[in-house]
């Protein structure tokens, strides 16, 4: 976080850096405002630019086994451009390598880590544990502590989930 702000700053710094290059080109034409309207521009560009690489480079840092399953993007007020072009927020992704599959009863079940990513002023990582029957498409979400089924929280999946087509 404090990179990032050291990063605007310099960012800030250079663009006003060629507004007042730009006024001095042109025999101090320009006015005496374009210099700090540069610097606040460039802090601008920067902030846009970190914000909309930052799926990215999450997806960089990820091990060659990690498929990502679902992304979402988001627009608000004080981003005014995000409703031009939305910007990802949050995506969810399952690690091949983690996967476990087993059969019981004559159905494939496997168990993995559903991971999800939400980027706030400082990134968020949700694991959880679930369970999925290949066969019927039921997905259980396991307790993190005791790996116990929680049955209230069970769903179907549809046969064109990700989820299902990556973890199958």
């Amino acid at each position: 976080m404090i990179w990032h702000l050291i990063a605007a700053v310099f960012a800030g710094l250079a663009a006003a850096g060629i507004g007042l290059t730009l006024r001095a080109l042109c025999g101090k034409r320009l006015p005496k405002w374009i210099v700090p309207v540069c610097g606040g521009l460039g802090m601008l560009g920067y902030q846009i630019q970190v914000e909309y690489s930052w799926f990215e480079h999450k997806q960089a840092q990820l091990p060659e086994t990690a498929t990502v399953i679902s992304t979402e993007s988001s627009t608000a007020v004080w981003r005014p451009w995000t409703f031009a072009i939305p910007m990802t927020t949050k995506f969810s992704m399952v690690d091949s390598e983690n996967i476990r599959m087993s059969e019981q009863d004559g159905d494939r079940l496997a168990e993995f880590i559903l991971y999800q990513f939400e980027r706030h002023h400082t990134d968020i990582l949700i694991t959880q544990p679930y369970l999925l029957n290949c066969d019927n498409r039921e997905l259980v979400p396991l307790d993190k502590d005791t790996r116990e089924p929680i049955l209230e929280k069970i769903r179907t999946l549809r046969e064109t989930s990700p989820l299902l087509n990556n973890v199958c």
